[in-house]
């Protein structure tokens, strides 16, 4: 059967690069065992992943920021301490909450630097607010780092205190000023009982134990303390809290969210940055009035001291003149005296505060202490909103300090509004100032023209008169200040913060986020799954041998002649001792198939077939003696040959020596009947390799063999040429011419797929011609069709037909159905 089609051979070729899906699918299902054990082995893994993470929690709360103002504020009151709107607040606020002063008062205030811990399953599990006890630590004593400390308690009232030493120091934090030292210890285990609220002094630790109120001690239970790096916790926090708008439209709502594995700890460390948060914003907002209390405070003093001597003054001068009055137009006139002083104190206390102001901004850098400009009775509204906006500026920037460094754009920004609005301030300072010098002036001549009406008085009133003035002047001044610091303490305790909680931190029971146990066994079944999927797909792009019929109609246009299954046998004469299995009787087929290449020969004589295989250990001479034997159980007169004479087989199967055989026949040693024997099946003659020569090649080229084809076709039906391996030598090419048909031995999982390239380009050249491929090896894949021998007309010893017709090698039981519908091959 000849295939002279050259394009229909390229297309094969062709066809033979594209990807073999279906070849992969089955090579899937192959492995369908190292799926289930990925899968399995991935979702344990999960479940143990699942149950060895601890939980982790996420909890928030929500906060508003007001408008910087004082609910008793009106028009009427002369302390004003209005800071304007939110504008920058926002950001400042979320920034203040993420720096490391802030979350350093966190920490502190609420001692996150001390765990409670106790023996869990896989490790130490935190028990914040569940532990029985609690400990009151000394803060300027080191306490022992990073190493839990055991507690076990003996009693309701005792209980001993062990931990491990692996060396002679370790190291300490004092809490007080954060700084770690090293301590000498003893190395080993140490322990010491103590009792209940006794003070635990060692060189590592110093703290009181104290037992929880309403609570039980259950004997030899254990606990643990251990104590953490204060830096290391600030930090920890300050990177796991979250601080974000609420939303677009309210932006001026802030959401607080935390997490980690205790939600009591979250819970309390929100509500806690919340609380210190809102009273650190209100301290900045009553800095200001309360350095204008103390400047208060400060003048009232001086104040009370002259209002104090002055009365001592009135009462020794009454007691030594007897003077306790004078005449009511006098009286009047030393009133109105009075009214002018009192003008005169006040305005000279004015200019005495814009002095001070005036050097203060002049020399001073830091402009968060200046008082209220209407705690000296001024009144001018340019001069208190610029005090108000400087001091504002100043406080922004002692919180901008701690968030960026010195030089910074922002920083630098803030201080040219802050040099802008001082330089407007000391204008309005020095305009103010002569305002108030020409009231000054005015006040003086006035009351210059009522002392002069005064002097024609006895020496006795006139000093009576002065004392009174002064007396009536300085209980004045003591009465205005005192209004001042009462309307500034007013002020000052009606402050609020203008940070307010919407919705406090709560363990309401969810809040779980961690470990997401789904996703869990999601990753496992997809590792588990392409896994080996990619394995599968590597080995099976890597893998050049050929596994069944599909992948070699795949790769050549060469016809499939027949399929040889595996079987067991003490020899290679399946066919003449095992008559009835299912291996003979696909050499029968295979033999009923070879009528169709002999019809369209024209030779006369008898017909030969030659075989030949890629390599050596295909089956070559296997099927060479079978098909042999299934002709000559026909009653055709048959004959073997034995060409391979580089590797010799055939004369072991039939029990024959290989001392002569067909190479004594060529280099003319015997002759033809000489190295010819019988075997002991009928009808079929055994010509063996005979001795290994040194030049097979050239006796197989040589007339002889010619000679030999045209004898043998006089006597017998059939010759069958055991032709050398047609990858390793070129013998089996040079006997192809001998040949009526060629019969090319694929071994299914062993030959590779690049010996069908080369067949087919023999073929394409003709150098092979009708050739047919035999499939040795065939295995059945019984249940999902991806089978050998479809379409040619056989079917490998499985089914009704080859349990009632085929011989066995081995009875089928039932555990073996089973095992084999479970089983791919």
């Amino acid at each position: 059967m000849a295939y002279d089609d050259i394009e229909d051979i390229d297309y094969n070729e062709q066809k033979s690069l594209n990807f073999d899906l279906r070849g992969f699918l089955f090579k899937l299902l192959k492995f369908w065992k190292l799926f289930v054990l990925a899968i399995a082995i991935g979702l344990f893994v999960a479940y143990s992943v699942n149950d060895r993470k601890q939980n982790i929690y996420r909890l928030s709360s929500l906060i508003s920021l007001e408008n910087d103002q004082n609910p008793f504020f009106t028009a009427n009151t002369s302390i004003s301490f209005n800071w304007g709107g939110v504008s920058g607040k926002v950001g400042k606020t979320i920034i203040a909450l993420k720096t490391r002063n802030h979350n350093e008062l966190v920490v502190d205030s609420l001692q996150f630097y001390i765990q409670y811990l106790k023996e869990g399953k896989y490790r130490k599990e935190d028990i914040y607010k569940k532990a029985p006890f609690y400990i009151d630590i000394d803060k300027n004593k080191g306490q022992l780092l990073g190493k839990p400390i055991g507690i076990k308690f003996l009693s309701n009232t005792q209980y001993e205190l062990f931990v491990n030493f692996e060396n002679d120091r370790a190291t300490t934090q004092k809490y007080s000023d954060k700084s770690v030292q090293s301590a000498a210890v003893q190395k080993g285990k140490f322990s010491k009982v103590f009792e209940v609220g006794e003070l635990v002094d060692l060189a590592f630790a110093k703290f009181t134990l104290n037992l929880k109120d309403d609570v039980s001690i259950v004997p030899d239970s254990e606990y643990f303390i251990q104590f953490l790096n204060f830096d290391g916790v600030v930090n920890g926090y300050k990177g796991k809290l979250s601080v974000t708008p609420y939303s677009k439209t309210s932006s001026s709502i802030l959401t607080l969210a935390l997490a980690g594995h205790n939600k009591h700890k979250i819970v309390d460390y929100l509500n806690a940055t919340t609380a210190i948060l809102s009273a650190t914003d209100l301290e900045r907002k009553n800095q200001y009035a309360t350095n204008t209390i103390k400047f208060i405070d400060s003048s009232l003093s001086i104040v009370n001291t002259e209002l104090k001597a002055i009365t001592d003054t009135m009462n020794a001068f009454r007691k030594q003149t007897k003077m306790f009055n004078v005449d009511e137009e006098l009286l009047q006139i030393s009133e109105k005296i009075s009214e002018l002083e009192a003008r005169e104190e006040e305005n000279q206390s004015k200019l005495q505060y814009l002095d001070i102001l005036s050097d203060y901004l002049k020399t001073k850098t830091d402009y968060t202490k200046i008082a209220a400009p209407t705690s000296v009775g001024i009144e001018e509204m340019n001069i208190a909103n610029s005090v108000s906006k400087i001091t504002a500026l100043a406080i922004q920037r002692q919180e901008l300090e701690q968030l960026v460094q010195e030089g910074s754009s922002s920083l630098q920004e803030l201080d040219g509004s802050i040099d802008a609005e001082k330089n407007v301030l000391l204008e309005t300072i020095a305009s103010t100032k002569k305002t108030i010098n020409i009231q000054l002036n005015r006040v003086r001549r006035t009351k210059a023209n009522l002392e002069n009406r005064l002097n024609d008085l006895p020496e006795d009133q006139q000093q009576y008169l002065k004392i009174q003035r002064n007396l009536n002047i300085s209980q004045e001044a003591y009465n205005v200040y005192m209004a001042k610091r009462s309307e500034a303490a007013i002020v000052k305790a009606a402050n609020i913060s203008d940070i307010s909680i919407i919705e406090a931190a709560k363990d309401t029971g969810g809040g779980l986020i961690g470990p997401n146990k789904s996703l869990n066994y999601m990753m496992a079944l997809l590792v588990g799954f392409f896994g080996p999927f990619a394995l599968v797909f590597i080995l099976f792009l890597l893998d050049n041998t050929i596994h069944g019929a599909d992948e070699v109609k795949r790769l050549s246009k060469i016809p499939i002649l027949g399929l040889v299954g595996k079987f067991e046998h003490d020899n290679s004469l399946v066919v003449h001792e095992k008559p009835k299995s299912a291996v003979a009787e696909s050499f029968r087929a295979i033999r009923s198939s070879l009528q169709f290449f002999y019809k369209k020969t024209d030779k006369k004589g008898g017909r030969t077939i030659m075989l030949t295989s890629s390599v050596s250990g295909e089956g070559k001479t296997f099927c060479s003696i079978n098909i042999a034997s299934a002709y000559a159980l026909s009653g055709k007169k048959t004959i073997l040959l034995g060409l391979d004479l580089r590797k010799p087989k055939i004369f072991g199967d039939f029990n024959m020596d290989n001392n002569s055989g067909i190479v004594n026949y060529f280099i003319g040693d015997k002759n033809l009947e000489e190295v010819t024997f019988k075997s002991h099946i009928e009808n079929l003659d055994v010509i063996t390799s005979g001795p290994i020569p040194p030049n097979p090649s050239e006796l197989l080229m040589s007339n002889a063999m010619s000679e030999l084809i045209e004898e043998l076709r006089k006597t017998y039906d059939m010759i069958v040429l055991d032709s050398p391996p047609l990858g390793l030598v070129t013998d089996a090419l040079e006997l192809s011419q001998f040949a009526d048909a060629t019969l090319f031995v694929v071994r299914l999982n062993y030959t590779k797929k690049g010996m069908l390239e080369l067949v087919n380009a023999k073929h394409k050249t003709g150098e092979l011609k009708n050739v047919s491929y035999v499939l040795n090896f065939y295995k059945h894949n019984k249940g999902h069709g991806y089978g050998y021998g479809y379409g040619y007309g056989y079917s490998y010893g499985y089914g009704a037909y080859g349990n009632a017709y085929h011989e066995n090698g081995k009875k089928e039981t039932l555990v073996d159905k089973v095992k084999s519908w479970f089983k791919i091959r």
